[in-house]
């Protein structure tokens, strides 16, 4: 018999769609906290969860096998120090089209001129201001995973031009050229939306540093729906400050949540979410992990397995 530790702060709703899928030799406990979770991690060999809540539990779980999470971000579970022996898979291929959503939401807002014809409208000024088609748009995407995938699939689809940059350079569909980091000065001069979905690894930290915003348009936006380390977050304020770009729309950041006293909040070209551009809905992970837990029991390769090293 295989036992299952759901650790969530969804663990109700998890648990729920589980057990109705009816699965063969498996005890189903749950827990929404570390606390609650302690009692209950000993003898389970597979453990479904927020990586937070995971990691301080680790050494607890004598029997642990597997960890599926319910993020598609696993750095809190790859840090040096803590343990590797079993096999971790994440929450791959169900944030793209969320990812999406939010992007284009936000750069049809700056296209269509959203911001300033409401400043209009409560001003009573009738005023038509001008706008361009989507296919003179340039968008770039560092970071070409299952999230930028979908995301160049969805920037074509509206006709942008997309160019995107990852670490091989390797070809990628939708995308019309792929660069590397070698050639991040011509991927970011014409752009005109720079989007990180990179995740937190040694190689992405500060990634994107003053001399990178640099390389960038003035009238460039950059966005975040990546992780928070990816940027140095005080040379973004002073690039923002400066007109270096002409702004961010920032998801994810170094430390969450975002210090009360950061600049970020009050920049007039920022735009600041809680890290909810892409939200874990349990139906959606509860799918993987059925999946995953099909193949767990006839001993086949799972889904999205993570390279602890490289952290994805």
């Amino acid at each position: 018999m295989n036992k299952l530790l759901v650790l969530s702060a969804e663990a109700a709703e998890y648990t729920e769609l589980i057990q109705a899928a009816g699965l063969h030799q498996l005890e189903v406990r749950s827990a929404h906290d570390t606390d609650s979770a302690i009692s209950l991690i000993a003898d389970c060999n597979i453990i479904l969860g927020d990586p937070p809540l995971i990691g301080n539990l680790l050494p607890s779980a004598e029997q642990l096998e597997w960890v599926q999470s319910s993020w598609a971000g696993v750095d809190n579970l790859c840090q040096k120090g803590l343990r590797r022996d079993y096999t971790l898979t994440n929450a791959k291929g169900i944030f793209g089209p969320l990812i999406s959503e939010y992007v284009m939401a936000y750069l049809f807002g700056f296209e269509r001129r959203i911001f300033d014809m409401r400043r209009n409208q409560l001003n009573h000024d009738w005023r038509p201001l001008p706008y361009r088609p989507a296919n003179e748009i340039e968008l770039g995407i560092i970071g070409l995973g299952s999230i930028g995938k979908h995301l160049a699939l969805t920037a074509r689809h509206f006709g942008m031009h997309v160019t995107g940059l990852n670490r091989s350079g390797s070809p990628c569909n939708d995308v019309d050229r792929v660069y590397t980091r070698d050639g991040m000065a011509d991927f970011l001069e014409t752009l005109d939306y720079v989007v990180l979905t990179l995740p937190a690894t040694l190689e992405t930290r500060h990634l994107v540093d003053a001399r990178v915003l640099s390389m960038m348009k003035p009238s460039s936006i950059l966005f975040n729906v990546g992780r928070g380390n990816s940027i140095n977050e005080d040379d973004l304020v002073d690039a923002l400050r400066e007109g270096i770009i002409g702004g961010a729309v920032l998801d994810v950041f170094e430390k969450e949540p975002l210090q009360q006293d950061s600049p970020l909040w009050q920049l007039p070209n920022v735009f600041v979410t809680p890290h909810t551009s892409a939200n874990s809905f349990p139906e959606d992970l509860a799918g993987i992990f059925i999946e995953n837990y099909q193949r767990f029991l006839r001993k086949e390769p799972l889904l999205h397995v993570v390279d602890f090293e490289l952290g994805y």
